[in-house]
């Protein structure tokens, strides 16, 4: 299949850019794009919260009333859940483990799913190239106007382009990624996703 290339200044490009039926052109599976974004982030997230059971609270061990006479209902010691002040019944933990394990192929398929709905949808933008002369944000908001996109942005290079971080760093909803890094989570939240050519085979080269 052949995808729409635009120049530099966003003017359309006869010859467009031909890419694999595989990795653009697939089916959409929505089963497998959410299994495949749910795991992206699950396996980023870290387990920083920790609670108290009822052996770490500090409380004493004597029963705190008699067990029977009194007209409550009978108690062990006051670091049991039920007691306030006692320790959590199933409390987090540090070493939780929040991971997913997703199949490798599963992960590819997944992500030439959701490039190829980007592609349907007309939301995978492919330029020649994606370059700013100086490391300013007015340049680079410029270009993005130039190019007519609104709301967010993702931008895919072949390579890291030191200009284009310190550029668009300021810029709310723009993020350059190099097309090695890039993730499920990044290409289904972004309404617009650029691409250059030569990030676009790298991709292609990744996920054959």
């Amino acid at each position: 299949m052949e995808l729409k290339l635009q120049d530099k200044n966003g003017k359309a490009v006869k010859a467009g850019v031909t890419v694999s039926d595989d990795t653009f052109g697939r089916e959409f599976n929505e089963a497998l794009v959410h299994q495949v974004v749910v795991a992206y982030m699950a396996n980023a997230r870290t387990a920083t919260r920790a609670q108290k059971g009822r052996g770490n609270v500090a409380h004493t061990t004597h029963k705190p009333y008699a067990q029977k006479g009194t007209g409550n209902a009978r108690a062990g010691m006051t670091s049991s859940p039920i007691w306030r002040g006692g320790g959590r019944a199933f409390p987090s933990s540090p070493l939780e483990n929040f991971s997913h394990k997703i199949n490798r192929k599963a992960y590819r398929a997944g992500m030439q799913t959701i490039l190829s709905e980007l592609v349907r949808q007309e939301r995978l933008n492919v330029v020649e190239e994606f370059v700013v002369a100086t490391p300013k944000t007015k340049a680079f908001a410029e270009k993005i106007k130039n190019l007519g996109f609104e709301g967010g942005v993702l931008v895919l290079t072949d390579g890291f382009d030191e200009n284009l971080y310190l550029s668009s760093r300021n810029l709310i909803n723009v993020m350059v990624v190099e097309a090695q890094f890039a993730d499920p989570v990044s290409l289904v939240r972004f309404p617009n996703v650029v691409a250059t050519v030569a990030a676009v085979k790298k991709l292609e080269e990744m996920l054959a």
